[in-house]
């Protein structure tokens, strides 16, 4: 059946009669995006279960309806989901045993090089994976959306986009900064992603959309970075609408700093705890889905292009709540990024 007889015979409308991503019918090869699932959470440094997300959000997703009023027949672009690795979370629970280890001698002020050393190796190797994953799915012509895992897993995706980019931003959704240098000696932690983006020369800038919860030595490094690095803090968006200005205005402003391709990082704590209770590091504050949406809309009807993009952080608990979020967010943020590609 071709892909055109798969968009005539499918019901958007209906029941999903697929265990597919959202229930649509669609191959890899028919299908615009593709969304790279990394469940890994080595380094998370408060709560775990975010490297049970991207199954979560699968399996939530066919509950979600598929008309988008920003994108006429969205669905029929295709959305596919590659197939779970599940060495990806035996590795990951394996090497966040250690990394647990490593936490507990670091309260009791002793390292275990070794021990260390073997945590960041895994690490590494996840981000060679992943870049590997992205650039085969890129060469092949596929918008990615690499679904986390916590927020260290999409390095390796950034990478892959600097050797076909030679300038873009990265906007960063996010109640934390996330510029560790090597938090808790994890050189790859996921308090470290953008301190490790910056290492990349493609990446001009960084612009960080919520951050309410952060160090001195990262706000050193946003005051230092000679504007390469522009933080919107909650707080300081949240008084400025206290005093008048409305989220318009301030999306207008927020998209003004950004050059025409974005890669877009989603950490679900970016927005308020009522939307991710179970997320591995909530902080109070944050934003409502659709006013993340409406920035990301205003972006792309901007003329600017999201090249890319990450969902990560989502932690199921008892309840579907979380993924249930999380797979309603991710497909309009697919949605999104198809618009102008």
């Amino acid at each position: 059946m071709t892909k055109q007889e798969k968009i005539s015979a499918f019901d958007p409308n209906g029941l999903a009669t697929s265990d597919q991503l959202f229930g649509l019918p669609f191959s890899y090869e028919e299908s615009e995006t593709v969304v790279i699932p990394i469940p890994w959470e080595v380094t998370v440094s408060y709560s775990a279960g975010t490297a049970s997300g991207p199954k979560a959000i699968a399996e939530a997703s066919l509950q979600v309806d598929l008309y988008d009023a920003f994108l006429k027949d969205a669905w029929k672009r295709g959305i596919f989901m590659m197939e779970q690795d599940h060495k990806w979370e035996a590795t990951s629970n394996q090497y966040r045993h250690l990394a647990e280890k490593h936490i507990d001698n670091l309260e009791s002020e002793r390292v275990d090089e070794e021990l260390l050393h073997s945590v960041n190796g895994a690490c590494a190797g996840m981000v060679a994976r992943v870049k590997e994953l992205c650039a085969n799915a890129l060469n092949d012509g596929k918008r990615v959306a690499l679904l986390g895992g916590d927020h260290s897993t999409p390095l390796g995706y950034m990478q892959a986009l600097a050797e076909r980019h030679a300038d873009f931003a990265i906007l960063q959704i996010d109640a934390h900064a996330d510029l560790r240098d090597a938090y808790e000696g994890f050189e790859y932690s996921h308090a470290s992603i953008m301190f490790n983006a910056l290492k990349i020369p493609q990446v001009s800038k960084l612009v960080q959309i919520g951050i309410r919860d952060y160090c001195e030595a990262e706000n050193d490094i946003i005051e230092q970075s000679k504007g390469r690095v522009t933080t919107y803090f909650d707080r300081d968006l949240k008084a400025a609408r206290f005093n008048g200005k409305t989220w318009k205005e301030q999306c207008e402003e927020i998209v003004a700093q950004l050059p025409e391709k974005v890669y877009l990082s989603f950490d679900i704590d970016g927005l308020d705890p009522k939307l991710c209770p179970n997320t591995g590091t909530p902080v109070a504050g944050g934003f409502e889905v659709e006013e993340v949406l409406f920035l990301l809309e205003t972006l792309v009807k901007s003329g600017k292009k999201i090249i890319g993009l990450d969902l990560n952080e989502v932690a199921p608990g008892e309840d579907e709540w979380d993924a249930n979020v999380g797979a309603r967010l991710l497909y309009r943020l697919c949605n999104i990024m198809a618009v102008g590609g």
